[in-house]
């Protein structure tokens, strides 16, 4: 391919017809276990959600060479919360109502594509899929918006749920086939939780999952509560045909005496048909969760021996401090420990849940609860490196005091909760024992970085002051780092060009960064 003159980026309008009638076949390839080199086109670069990259030209020996290739500013007062996708040469980069798509090598900007004033919620936004010549995006209002990868114009635009009952969407679609599953939040009202499969080529609505039966649903079993919204990016199985989501809080949040009961499937991961969006089964990571712990955080597929047998593992750390792993083709639970401080369990029921301590229910006089509200982690995805077997994740040690007042908790919140302390630490988990091999720690306050890992045995990553950081996956030792503002998600890293390069965020900019081009030779 070469470079066109009009868009400035490689694209299919300089390649022949041939050539473009396979190039929309590596696009949409997004269930591959291992994509391109030179792309990364859904959150978590894969199906597995590992974060784990085969490149290896960025090495322990030679990281602290590094050096900045580009930088792409937004002008933006939102920070980059969002997983930059890669396709084509492009990258997609999003913030709440805006697409950027720049050059890859150069950072040049393509387009720029801005979604309509709206009154939804603005708190964030995780990043886009790519599908043959589509990006998708979503939006504060809960829409689900198809753009024209070359141009940012849109294709179509179709509502995925209602905003005025208080629903809105940070997601990054997931592509299954055709597919695009989309999930949305909802936090301060008593909405069922919702993921819905739309047809990536027309808009058309496939099938809507409900975590929490809707109103006036017969046989519902989440005992009158409503929530559980699936907010984060899941996982796909290919051989199981499953996909894998975690769900979040119930709702009315902290007024657990509305809802009595364990809650289904609220705090849960599910495994979801993807042709039919029917339950095959489902784990409750927190019954009857009066904490605001979703276990809306990434199931991590992970094929490997557990216990001497060979087996389809689904791991999570979730919110609530508790790492767990299961059998994905049964749902049954394997291993459940804590990874964070937690204080809230008297310890591990039969099927591996932990369980709640009633002393440490919200109360009027408050109590003191660890984790605090924002958790043992949150979104920032973790990584799972193979060849160590370890977990890495974002863990967050934190106390907060929970209130509650049940004269004024029939809807929405029910009380509040005030962080105490925090402090962020990067924890790696052996996914065989639950232990923690080493730790590096992050800083005060809740570290906003997500983990990625190389086959090189490099972790990159983001501490809560202005760092992202190259770690030593081995032991944890700092290899590397660079001030480039907070780090507001996941690092990823590509190929293009015979060079490795790695891009975070920090702040409302993206940074890249490679090792400096070898000097020609004489």
């Amino acid at each position: 391919m070469t470079t066109c003159t009009t868009c400035w980026r490689t694209c299919r309008r300089c390649v022949s017809a041939a050539a473009r009638a396979i190039l929309p076949v590596a696009l949409g390839a997004v269930v591959l276990a291992q994509p391109p080199a030179d792309s990364w086109t859904t959150y978590h670069g894969d199906h597995t959600g590992q974060r784990h990259s085969p490149l290896a030209q960025i090495t322990p020996a030679n990281v602290h060479e590094l050096t900045l290739a580009w930088a792409f500013a937004t002008g933006q007062t939102q920070a980059i919360k969002a997983v930059p996708m890669l396709a084509d040469g492009v990258i997609y980069v999003t913030t709440p109502d805006n697409v950027w798509a720049i050059d890859a090598r150069s950072a040049h900007q393509l387009w720029k594509y801005t979604y309509p004033q709206n009154e939804g919620f603005h708190i964030g936004h995780r990043g886009v899929a790519v599908y043959k010549d589509s990006v998708f995006f979503t939006t504060p209002d809960a829409h689900l918006v198809s753009l024209d990868a070359h141009t940012g114009k849109v294709r179509w635009n179709v509502v995925i749920a209602d905003a005025k009952k208080g629903y809105w969407s940070t997601n990054a679609p997931l592509l299954v086939r055709n597919h695009l599953l989309v999930g949305v939040a909802g936090d301060f009202d008593n909405l069922p939780g919702i993921l819905t499969s739309v047809d990536p080529d027309t808009g058309a609505t496939q099938w809507v999952f409900y975590s929490t039966p809707p109103p006036g649903t017969p046989g519902g079993t989440s005992d009158g509560a409503t929530g559980g919204q699936m907010w984060m990016t899941g996982t796909y199985d290919p051989q199981l045909n499953l996909v894998f989501v975690g769900t979040g809080n119930p709702t009315p949040v902290l007024n657990g005496p509305a809802r009595a009961g364990d809650n289904r499937w609220t705090d849960s991961i599910l495994a979801l048909n993807p042709d039919t969006g029917k339950l095959a089964w489902g784990f409750q990571a927190t019954r009857h969760d009066t904490h605001d712990w979703d276990a809306a955080e990434v199931p991590v597929l992970v094929d490997a021996p557990f216990g001497g047998t060979p087996t389809k593992l689904v791991m999570q750390a979730s919110r609530n401090g508790y790492f767990y792993v299961i059998d994905r083709t049964t749902g049954r639970s394997l291993l459940t420990k804590p990874f964070a401080t937690a204080n809230w369990a008297t310890g591990i029921d039969q099927d591996g849940r932990p369980i709640p301590n009633p002393k440490k229910e919200p109360a009027r006089d408050g109590r003191l609860v660890s984790p605090d509200e924002s958790g043992g982690t949150n979104y920032r995805s973790p990584s799972f490196d193979p060849k160590t077997g370890l977990l890495l994740v974002s863990a967050h040690d934190a106390y907060g005091i929970y209130f509650f007042r049940s004269d004024h908790g029939a809807y929405g919140w029910a009380g509040a909760d005030y962080g105490v302390y925090g402090r962020s630490v990067l924890r790696a988990i052996d996914y065989r024992t639950g232990e923690v091999k080493w730790h590096h720690d992050l800083g005060d306050g809740a570290s906003g970085a997500g983990v990625l890992t190389t086959e090189s045995g490099i972790t990159f990553t983001g501490d809560t002051a202005t760092n992202v950081l190259a770690l030593r996956t081995e032991d944890g030792a700092t290899l590397w780092h660079s001030g480039i503002g907070r780090v507001g998600n996941s690092p990823i890293t590509y190929e293009l060009d015979g060079r490795q390069y790695v891009v975070a965020a920090g702040g409302a900019s993206l940074f890249a960064f490679v090792l400096p081009e070898a000097p020609a030779s004489r």
